[in-house]
């Protein structure tokens, strides 16, 4: 009598349980990116204001802040921080995972988050963000008992937003940061200097921004359209906003990567100081966009002075360890009829302008690394013509000089067959191939299915150089998308597929389940008023 009695507790007290939280189907379980392995338990663990976190370090202190933040805005309960480890949610240091990797352990009385890093601690969180789901009959909020153990395929998961041709401002900067915390992606890749406007405040030389920051017209529409806006455009990021967005981003375990193009897409610079460029004629911020072709004078002291008292300047402002060069595009037509630069390639032995371009980066990829940093740029770099299409191209001839091996090559034209090379050769690489990335391009060229498509590694590359391929970026190139809703319109959903690209292996991914997942992501931009393409539907 005594075993019944106590069997028959048992069963209230699990229908008591059960009724209080509930159990999840797995159709209402889900991540993006998709984790390495989830399984699914019973009933469900409840966020109240009774909840404490229980942290044992620094690391775990941040991804324990955000949670607080997390389930104060969403729920209104404020759960208490100690450090006792008697806590409903406990974070755990497990030394073993690798870097961003995490376990996440939900039950019904205790959430445990396993981590060897701060990152790995916050992404544990991010899971928990998306899993967190209010009960439309309890009203209370709830994450399903799952068990997670997770880790990223690439260490590389950029997005990269063109602030040149169009700028945004801090606040939809931050937006954007928001949303790719919760993706997992950890790279931001800010382009912040090109031909169409110089938007980064640097001390030294105030004109870059003054003059080189704001132009008298836009051309609209689509290249070589002969419309223009008929106003004038600028704006530019003092170095004290630059410190809050990068500790802003930094917080959100997003490293920001500043990309100062050069020696080529320098007009604003050029029109600020005309002794920079090699034609030496006073020019204004050009209103089209496209090619402008003249160059930085790389042969000039003064000129190279300048860019590392502006590489000085960023080294200041940006912790992270890639500084991104760009190196794309440069039209070597000034160069060749320049009789001084002309002089200056016959005194140093330089046949080529090619060879010209990678004395020059060479050179300052080593003042780079002196500086404990890191080169990047894109793939013309190598001195390998990838734009014999081109009329102004054709005849460029290839370089003879290499590239010096420090520096990450970020591949976005050419055949597949360069980046395989540049990876034997033991070349560092981001693979944002064009016509798979190109956030600017429409949706039936690049859709939501081929960008969830995307394979970083190029087919065929032996393992052993697979370590090569750090991972990929897609980009946000903004010559025709002046609002931040066309922006937001060519950016989600997609970043969401590139998210999964960056995260998740091959024979894990399903992109049927991808786009049921991503409905929760839609509600969520609804409610933030984000202008996603509607592409479900």
């Amino acid at each position: 009598m005594r075993y019944s009695l106590f069997a028959l507790l048992l069963v209230l007290s699990m229908s008591s349980c059960a009724e209080k939280n509930r159990t999840f189907q797995s159709s209402e379980v889900t991540i993006i990116p998709k984790p390495a392995k989830l399984s699914l338990g019973e009933f469900s663990f409840a966020f109240d204001s009774g909840t404490s976190i229980s942290i044992e370090s620094k690391q775990q202190e941040v991804a324990a802040n955000h949670l607080k933040s997390l389930i104060n805005n969403v729920t209104g309960n404020t759960l208490e921080l100690v450090d006792n480890g008697a806590a409903q949610v406990i974070f755990r240091a497990v030394d073993s995972l690798q870097p961003e990797a995490y376990q996440l352990e939900v039950k019904p009385e205790q959430i445990v988050i396993s981590a060897s890093d701060a990152a790995g601690y916050f992404y544990g969180v991010q899971s928990i963000q998306q899993l967190l789901t209010q009960d439309s009959e309890t009203k209370k909020w709830l994450v399903p008992c799952v068990s997670v153990t997770d880790a990223p395929r690439f260490k590389w998961r950029a997005y990269m937003l063109d602030e040149s041709r169009y700028f945004h401002g801090e606040a939809f900067v931050k937006q954007i940061l928001d949303e790719m915390a919760l993706l997992k992606m950890n790279v931001f890749h800010w382009h912040l200097t090109d031909d169409a406007g110089w938007r980064i405040e640097i001390k030294k030389y105030p004109l870059l921004t003054e003059v080189g920051g704001f132009r008298a017209d836009s051309e609209i529409e689509t290249w070589g359209s002969g419309k223009t806006s008929g106003e004038p455009h600028g704006g530019f990021y003092t170095q004290e906003q630059i410190k809050d967005i990068v500790a802003y981003a930094a917080d959100r375990n997003i490293t920001i990567v500043p990309e100062f193009e050069m020696p080529g897409h320098s007009s604003a610079a050029i029109a600020a100081y005309t002794w920079l460029g090699t034609a030496g004629e006073d020019i204004d911020v050009p209103v089209k966009f496209g090619r402008h072709y003249d160059n930085y004078d790389v042969t000039k002291p003064e000129v190279e002075q300048f860019v590392k008292d502006v590489l000085q300047e960023l080294f200041a402002l940006f912790p992270s360890k890639v500084i991104h060069i760009g190196g794309d595009e440069v039209g070597y037509k000034v160069w060749e009829e320049s009789k001084h630069v002309q002089q200056y390639m016959k005194d140093n032995g330089i046949n080529t302008p090619a060879d010209l371009q990678i004395a020059f980066t060479n050179k300052i990829s080593k003042f780079i690394e002196a500086n404990g940093r890191r080169m990047m740029g894109w793939n013309e770099i190598m001195g390998i013509n990838i734009h014999k299409g081109f009329e102004e191209k054709k005849d460029d001839k290839e370089a003879e000089t290499e590239l010096a091996k420090n520096v990450v090559v970020h591949f976005w034209k050419g055949n597949l067959e360069l980046a395989t090379e540049a990876a034997k050769k033991g070349y560092d690489i981001v693979n944002s191939l064009h016509s798979n990335t190109y956030l600017d391009y429409s949706y039936k060229n690049i859709s939501l299915e081929k960008a969830y498509g995307f394979d970083p590694i190029p087919e065929g590359l032996e393992t052993k150089y697979h370590k090569n391929i750090y991972g990929l970026g897609c980009q946000m190139w903004s010559e025709w998308t002046p609002t931040n809703k066309d922006i937001e319109h060519q950016t989600f959903p997609r970043i969401a597929a590139y998210a999964e690209v960056g995260w998740t292996t091959p024979e894990n991914k399903d992109f049927e389940r991808f786009k049921s997942a991503l409905k929760k992501f839609q509600t969520r931009w609804d409610s933030l008023g984000i202008n996603y393409a509607k592409v479900l539907e």
